[in-house]
């Protein structure tokens, strides 16, 4: 059986081997034991384990589990925008009934039609801060998918309660993303105390931050979390969103698919926790949150001599 190394794709025998990881790290433990940290590599769950638990996986393998995964993230993404195309029915119709004012919800810019409109379409502008620099590169190609505006940052999960504060005042997003890998720690009981998360405080402390400045859902959204996170504490911090209700594991792309309902329903409707959690990949038990109205606005009239523009996708 190959070495287990940093950087090598491994499954956990002891639960079936049921997930894949990247180990990310190798360290002794107290006892003399070498233990893997692991980060999931469709989930984002961090987890460690002892090394004769560990399998290396052949390369076929791993090819054929990332297509299983990217099979059903596909099927999330075409719902997505069947669900988005159909508002865009709706809003013709309405616009047909209502002499020409219904909402669009197309995502593009729209240009003048037979009754003289000439609006543009403005979805909720999206801050994505990732504890996990590949799922961040993932992430934005999928906001580019979507076309939804995003500036996306790596920035650690410890390191987000510092940088919140000037990524609010530099870019002043609709919607704010805290996110990267969190886990129960092995060994710890009870799922009350923050201390038994790897990372649900660090969350907290950046939901917390970003609420001191902008107090209000109505102004600020929040998703926070990842894999099985704390999700009462960081409702209390202010989150709108969060992870993780049944402390079950959340996809990489479950963040985004929450924050492109909100982007894109329209500033007049309701956007509901439990009609959100129909259309991640990891469904019930992984995501709730609290009603919020839809960031989505139209504008009037468009410009034939410049472009809106969004925020730059990423940072170095």
């Amino acid at each position: 059986m190959p070495e287990v190394k940093p950087g090598d794709i491994v499954a956990r025998k002891s639960y079936g081997k049921d997930i894949f990881f990247k180990v990310k790290a190798i360290t002794i433990t107290d006892a003399g034991k070498s233990t893997a940290l692991l980060r999931g590599l469709d989930v984002r769950l961090s987890a460690d384990a002892p090394l004769d638990d560990l399998e290396v996986q052949p390369a076929e393998q791993v090819l054929r589990y990332r297509h299983r995964d990217i099979e059903k993230y596909r099927c999330c993404f075409r719902r997505v925008l069947a669900r988005r195309a159909a508002r865009l029915e709706l809003g013709s119709a309405r616009a047909t009934a209502g002499g020409g004012h219904g909402y669009s919800l197309a995502g593009e810019e729209r240009g003048g039609t037979e009754e003289g409109e000439n609006f543009f379409e403005l979805p909720g502008r999206v801050v994505h801060l990732d504890g996990d620099e590949e799922y961040l590169e993932r992430c934005l190609h999928a906001y580019k998918q979507l076309r939804l505006p995003v500036a996306g940052f790596f920035v650690t999960e410890e390191e987000q309660v510092a940088r919140v504060p000037d990524f609010l005042a530099r870019y002043t997003p609709d919607i704010l993303v805290l996110t990267g890998h969190d886990g129960l720690i092995r060994g710890k009981k009870g799922f009350a105390n923050l201390d038994n998360y790897r990372h649900s405080k660090h969350f907290v402390a950046a939901v917390r931050a970003a609420r001191k400045l902008r107090p209000s859902h109505d102004d600020l959204v929040i998703f926070a979390g990842a894999c099985q996170s704390h999700y009462e504490a960081l409702l209390e911090a202010g989150a709108t969103f969060a992870s993780s209700p049944g402390r079950i594991f959340i996809h990489a792309f479950d963040p985004i698919l929450v924050v492109e309902q909100v982007a894109y329903t329209s500033i007049r409707e309701i956007v509901r926790p439990d009609e959100v959690i129909k259309d991640v990949v990891t469904g019930e038990g992984s995501i709730g949150g609290v009603e919020i109205r839809g960031k989505f606005r139209l504008g009037y009239p468009s410009s034939s001599y410049s472009q809106l523009s969004s925020p730059p996708d990423k940072e170095g």
